[in-house]
This record gives C-alpha cells, sequence and structure tokens, in this order.
C-alpha cells in the first residue's frame, strides 16, 4: 500500500475577520471568510477550496476515464456550485452541483456517446475528494454532451 503525504501550512495573525494565509505547495495564498458570510473577502476561503478541490478531482477523472476509454473528444469545460446552508447561525456545505460540458468528435457515435454519459457518473463516484464527501455533503451532476461543429469555410 503506498501513501501519499500533502503538507499545508497555515497562519491566522489576527480575529475572526482578519486575514490569514496558506501554502501547500505550489498553492499559496491568503484566506478569509467571504462577504456572504459577514468577513473581509481577501484571497480565498474554505468554501471556494472545497469547491474547487472537487471540482478538479471530477474533472481530473473524467478526462482520464474518456482517454482509457479511447473517446476522442474536442473540449472538456466545467462549471461548479457550492451550495451552503445557514439554518440558526450553524453554517453547512450542503451540496456541489458539476455541470460538465463534454464535446465529443463528430466521429463519435450514439453508443460512444452513452458510454461518455455512464463515464462522466463514474467519476463522480471514482473521484477521490467526491468519495471523502459522500454521506456530508451532496454531489449532483448535469452533463451536457455536445458534438463538434464542422468547420465552415469562407
Amino acid at each position: 500500500m503506498a501513501e501519499h503525504l500533502f503538507y499545508l501550512q497555515a497562519s491566522w495573525p489576527g480575529l475572526r475577520n482578519d486575514v490569514g494565509t496558506i501554502e501547500a505547495g505550489k498553492l499559496k495564498t491568503e484566506v478569509s471568510i467571504p462577504p456572504e458570510m459577514d468577513g473581509p473577502g481577501v484571497g480565498t476561503n474554505p468554501d471556494e477550496m472545497l469547491l474547487g478541490a472537487a471540482a478538479t478531482c471530477y474533472i481530473i477523472t473524467l478526462a482520464a476515464m474518456l482517454e482509457r476509454a479511447r473517446i476522442p473528444k474536442e473540449n472538456l469545460t466545467m462549471s461548479s456550485i457550492g451550495v451552503v446552508d445557514v439554518t440558526n447561525g450553524v453554517f453547512t456545505y450542503k451540496k456541489i452541483i458539476h455541470k460538465p460540458h463534454i464535446v465529443l468528435a463528430s466521429s463519435v457515435t450514439e453508443k460512444g456517446e452513452a458510454l461518455v454519459r455512464k463515464l462522466a457518473e463514474k467519476a463522480e463516484a471514482s473521484c477521490m475528494i467526491s468519495r471523502a464527501l459522500k454521506g456530508n455533503v451532496e454531489i449532483e451532476l448535469e452533463v451536457k454532451i455536445s458534438r463538434e461543429q464542422g468547420k465552415e469555410s469562407i
């Protein structure tokens, strides 16, 4: 069994609405509470970082699965939404919605497109971050698949 260790250094010199820093590998940034939660909104925040971790893990996992299946894609983009519920002053990360848009090469068959849809769903279940969040944060997918448009000549 192999284990990979990741290290993070954090500093928080002030009070609740001050600004701290984090550094982990190539990530080095200021952090604070977001303005939506009555903070200063400097740098990033835990909510954005959790969303970023979930989104990047998912899209990388999906890209790897498409590559292994030899599905010719022209583009893979995604938007994600993090939903945080506030009830009685308690903040709860409720849901993440991933909206991947996969643009397939025009040569991909309907059978291939069906496989892409299955892989998009499997990627969410296979992603390490999704598995870590399972049972605590709902993850929803809204997959969009389209075809490469023929290039028009002028």
